[in-house]
This record gives C-alpha cells, structure tokens and sequence, in this order.
C-alpha cells in the first residue's frame, strides 16, 4: 500500500465508544494504584533506574537488538567488553533519562525535544528524514504495506500537529490514555527518522504518562506487552490506516495499560521491599558504615565502584573501598575486575529485575 497522505490529527470519528470506555476505566484505575504506590516511596530514583533497565532492553529487543542483562551491567558500567548491541541498549536507557528531564523540567513534549531524544539513541545527529525512499515491510513476505509520509517539509507539518495534540488540552478532549493511543499511532505513521522511530515511540509514551500527571515517575513501559503481542500491534497499526479500526487499537493500548501497570506494580513493591530487607540487615551487621545514603548508592544501579561511594558519601578512597570489601564479605555485594576497575554488583537487585523478565 502507498498511503502517504496521513490525515492530521484529532481523528474525524467517535473515539469513546462504549467497549472502549470499559477497558478505558480498568486502565485508569490499574495506573492510579501503581502512582499511589510509588508516591509513597521516598527515592523514586531507585524504582526508576531499576524499571528503566528492563525497558531498555524489551525496547530495544522490538527492533531485533538483542543483549543480556550480563552484558548490558558490563554497558551501563562503562566497562570495557560490553557488546555494541549493550551498547545501544544503555543509549536508550540514556534518552529515556533525557526525555525525562526535560519534560519534567519544561512540562510540555515538543519536535526539538523529541528529535534530541533520537538523536541520543541512534548517536547522530541526521534528524528528520529528508530523502524519499523509507517504507515498512511485511518481515515474512517481503512485501511493502505502507509507505510514510515523504519530505522534510510534510514531515515537519504533521510533527506540529502531534505536538499540538500532545500539549493543548480543552474541556471536551477525550481521556489522556485514549489520546496516548492515538498519539502512538501517528507517531509511528509519520516515521520522522531514518532510524529509532520505534524507540523513540516508546519513549514518548512514557513522557506522555509523566506530562499528563498520570505518573510522577517513568515507571511504566508498553515494550513487554508489545513484545508478547507483536503480530497484534504490527496488524492493528495497519487496519487504522486502511480501515480506520480505531476501536481495536485503542482497546490493545488500553489492555497494554493496564496489564503492564499491574506488572510494574508487583515489580515495585518487590524493590521496595528488598530495599527495606537489606537496609536493616546492613544496620545491624554493620552498624558502623550504615547510612541511608549508603543504601541509596547500592540501589541507584545495579552496581557501583569505588568513586560512586568517594562522591557520594564524601568519604576518601581508603574508606570507599573500606566500606565495599566489608559490604562484599557480608554477602550484600559481589565484585568483578573487568578492565582496569572493579565493579561491585547489587546481586539481590540485579537477580530481581532479571527475574521479572
């Protein structure tokens, strides 16, 4: 199909119908549980680099980047043998962290901020695509199923009009989750980039979560649930543009919503919890080196080194690796010498993020 005349937005039908609205309430109320979950604890930071790591990695492994929690530790840590496919899944990681910034910082999305957060995935700086010549493929047949819209110019016009949507609310604009739903496809049908328009789809998801007030924290990620029901979101994108099924579409986002905020909430708690677990554990088999700063570092990442605890406890070298090699023979640490440093791993937070997947 060469279809690249993408209408603007909003959509020129009723949106809400009455299936929709049902599944609209469900999702509503899975994601107000998990904001007032998260509220409550008191370094978000913990929970969002925990829940980041694994959306970096089920995002990226949409496009077919693969790489494992091993190798992406290694990555993250800026250690030297991690894989380039590590590599670009802790770019995304960084762009998630970027976008993140920004909106919270400028309380709106817009084309600049958008292409930046690309521009921070792919490491370039090619931006909106000028050149013809970008189709989408059916990945079994070969066959091409939709061409998007051609020209810096059209390009630029549509993105204005996604920014607009994102943005400007009025009293009689639908649900936020409905409008994310549309958001999402058209983000996807214009395919601004060269390269990393899934990912940076991903991406403005979540910021759209954060903008909305529907979450403080970036903690909730459509990329499992898309990976589970890759076929689904690949055929539904396609019937909105030939058939106009919007009902389906929003109804896979809506479901998406709320079954990955049901999930993101059980991981959560369990952070939490391993969190409390160790800060007591710490206080009383080391009383003399346990501060609550000292458990935020552990928790920050799924690592730290030495000069992590040097800046972040403002205490010298002697003493950072004092305390390290105490926290290592009481078992709260495992070290590896991978190049020149070592690294010293959060092993319970490690094992229980990996084991969420």
């Amino acid at each position: 199909m060469n279809d690249n005349k993408l209408p603007m937005l909003p959509p020129e039908l009723e949106l809400e119908t009455i299936a929709v609205l049902k599944q609209l309430a469900r999702a509503n109320r899975a994601l107000a549980e998990l904001k007032g979950y998260a509220d409550t604890i008191p370094n978000k930071h913990i929970l969002i680099n925990a829940v980041m790591i694994n959306e970096a990695k089920d995002s990226s492994a949409i496009e077919n980047i693969i790489t494992t929690h091993d190798d992406l530790y290694k990555a993250m840590s800026e250690a030297s043998g991690a894989s380039p496919a590590a590599k670009e899944v802790a770019s995304y990681r960084t762009a998630l962290w970027q976008g993140y910034e920004l909106v919270k910082a400028r309380e709106m999305l817009t084309t600049n901020m958008i292409i930046e957060i690309q521009g921070i995935i792919e490491k370039n700086r090619a931006g909106i695509r000028k050149l013809p010549g970008t189709v989408s493929k059916n990945e079994r047949t070969g066959e091409t199923v939709y061409t998007p819209p051609a020209g810096e110019a059209e390009i630029r016009d549509l993105l204005g009009n996604l920014e607009k949507y994102i943005n400007e609310d009025h009293d009689n604009d639908i649900d936020p989750l409905i409008k994310l739903a549309v958001i999402h496809y058209q983000f996807e049908s214009i395919h601004p980039f060269y390269d990393g328009n899934g990912r940076t789809g991903r991406i403005i998801n979540v910021l759209y979560f954060v903008l909305k007030d529907l979450l403080d924290s970036p903690i909730l990620y459509l990329s499992s649930y898309i990976i589970k029901n890759k076929s689904a979101y690949y055929r539904l994108l396609q019937e909105v543009r030939t058939g106009n099924n919007w009902e389906e579409w929003i109804l896979y986002i809506l479901t998406g919503i709320e079954e990955t905020a049901i999930e993101a909430l059980r991981l959560v708690k369990r952070i939490n919890s391993e969190v409390e677990t160790m800060r007591a554990e710490i206080k009383e088999k080391l009383p003399k080196i346990y501060s609550k700063e000292l458990i935020d570092l552990l928790f920050y990442e799924f690592y730290t080194k030495i000069n992590y605890v040097e800046k972040g406890l403002s205490v010298t070298r002697k003493t950072a690796v004092s305390y390290l090699n105490s926290l290592e023979e009481e078992g709260f640490l495992t070290s590896e010498k991978i190049g020149k440093e070592r690294i010293y791993q959060n092993k319970r937070l490690y094992d229980l993020v990996k084991q969420d997947k």
